[in-house]
């Protein structure tokens, strides 16, 4: 059993010499928690730190519009179409190893990025970037649920762990307008890898190895269907928030992503070794958890940029301005981040998600209020700063109703569906919801009709999802 929260593991504890020097184990659990989340918290910088040098990007490479929309989807495509995959070959292989090697290549990739002469090494480097991440994100989450049992202590570092990823996305939303302004677009990916040079002397130090004790075979053909569909799916969705739908290429590529995601199904339902156990996905926790996580980060990317049209083309305020009220919404968010595991502590992990989403929906349909009077910039920063506040409840919680009840064989897996889940959730909401505001002849009517099928449909997931795990439980 671990003394103090001490990391538990799979495998002999070899790769760290047991001397007088070494930290106690509570100072290496914190030393865990701090590699783990800094790593995380960089991942969550990188989702938008460009957004705003994109600009300048382009005149300073000689990229167009449509090649700068692959600025972001060569960083979106990798990142989310291998998270199951690497989430998988890190339970079987090794998740220190598979962790450390994405640091290596993700720091490396944002040099290549930082230093990039044309548009071709850059997008190389964005691509890397992103396949750097899908290690890192999946086997993070799994080695901090296999550091920390199940109950306060996990409940805790979930909570800095969310915390730090929804700041991280804000972070980058002001610092990479600060660096753009100060030093110019390339500060934006010195800034990452910057981040990385910090956390990977530290971490081989502190992790020790976690794996399955039994490895069986990898699932090829079940890798190769799920990658390719999530790979489909991604583009699809990051191409239509750029073009619409009535692109040949995201018809295409959508249709092709579900025969691949079907073909998925199947392919698990008959292996021996699947990579996803069709078994885990009918867990009550496990499907209405990621529900719930697909709707929260979906609905409040929507609700980010929708706001930052309505204040900037609504209100005439300045980028600057927007950010700072954007800054007030992360201050929010870090705040919380200190008293959401006390709730989930209180009222468990399942009705802190229903609770979180319920109250996220309700505060979104409050910024129904704001109009065009000067006054709306107080409703609005008190109610986004709310709704993220919600938002970043349901995150937490979400990630624990999933992964809690699972062996350690079966982390990586679970945190790949969360880490999946929220990749997917980040990349839907703008294309399916947003163009209703782009599109509109009023941009005011467009964000309200955005806003209030917004908060439907987080109220309505709150509702199916309260049914759902409560009829779990009575079962």
């Amino acid at each position: 059993m671990p003394v103090d929260g001490a990391p538990k593991s799979d495998a002999p504890r070899t790769d760290i010499p047991q001397t007088d020097a070494s930290p106690s184990p509570r100072g290496r659990t914190r030393l865990i928690l701090f590699v783990l989340c800094a790593a995380q918290f960089m991942i969550a910088l990188d989702f938008s730190v460009l957004n705003v040098a994109l600009p300048e990007l382009g005149s300073g490479l000689g990229m167009n519009q449509a090649a700068l929309q692959w600025a972001v989807t060569a960083f979106a495509l990798p990142s989310g179409g291998f998270l199951l995959l690497f989430g998988r070959m890190g339970d079987l292989y090794g998740r220190r190893r598979l962790f450390l090697s994405g640091l290596v290549l993700f720091g490396a990739a944002s040099l290549l990025a930082t230093f990039a002469w044309d548009p071709a090494s850059f997008l190389a480097g964005r691509a890397l970037q992103g396949v750097g991440a899908a290690a890192i994100v999946p086997t993070a989450m799994s080695l901090l649920t296999t550091t920390f049992p199940e109950g306060p202590q996990r409940d805790r570092a979930l909570g800095i762990s969310g915390t730090l990823l929804s700041l991280g996305f804000t972070v980058g939303m002001v610092a990479g307008g600060i660096l753009t302004d100060l030093f110019g677009w390339r500060s934006t990916m010195g800034l990452l890898a910057l981040f990385s040079l910090v956390v990977l002397p530290l971490a081989p130090t502190v992790l020790t190895e976690s794996r399955q004790a039994e490895r069986p075979r990898l699932d090829v053909p079940g890798a190769l269907t799920v990658t390719g569909g999530l790979l489909s799916l991604i583009y699809a969705l990051s191409t239509a928030a750029d073009r619409g739908f009535g692109g040949m290429d995201v018809q295409v590529t959508l249709v092709l992503a579900v025969l691949l995601l079907v073909a998925f199904v199947v392919v698990e339902s008959r292996t021996a070794d699947p990579l996803v156990s069709l078994r885990i996905l009918r867990r009550p926790t496990v499907t209405w958890g990621n529900i719930g996580g697909l709707v929260t980060f979906s609905m409040m990317s929507t609700v980010v940029f929708v706001m930052t049209l309505y204040l900037q083309e609504v209100l005439d305020l300045t980028a600057f301005q927007t950010g700072l009220v954007f800054g007030v919404q992360g201050t929010a968010a870090a705040v919380s981040g200190g008293f959401v595991p006390k709730v989930i502590g209180r009222f468990g992990a399942p009705r802190t998600l229903v609770g979180g989403l319920l109250l996220q929906g309700l505060f979104v349909a409050a910024l129904l209020g704001a109009g065009r009077a000067g006054w709306s910039v107080w409703l609005v920063v008190v109610a986004i700063s709310l709704a993220c506040v919600c938002h970043l409840t349901a995150i937490i919680s979400y990630g624990l109703t999933v992964t809690s009840g699972l062996p350690s064989e079966e982390q990586g897996l679970a945190t790949g569906l969360v880490t999946s889940t929220q990749q997917v959730g980040i990349t839907i909401g703008i294309p399916l919801l947003g163009v209703l505001a782009t599109t509109a002849s009023d941009r005011l009517a467009g964000v309200r009709t955005v806003l209030a099928i917004d908060a439907a449909i987080v109220v309505a997931t709150a509702v199916l999802a309260a049914v759902g795990l409560h009829t779990a439980r009575r079962a």
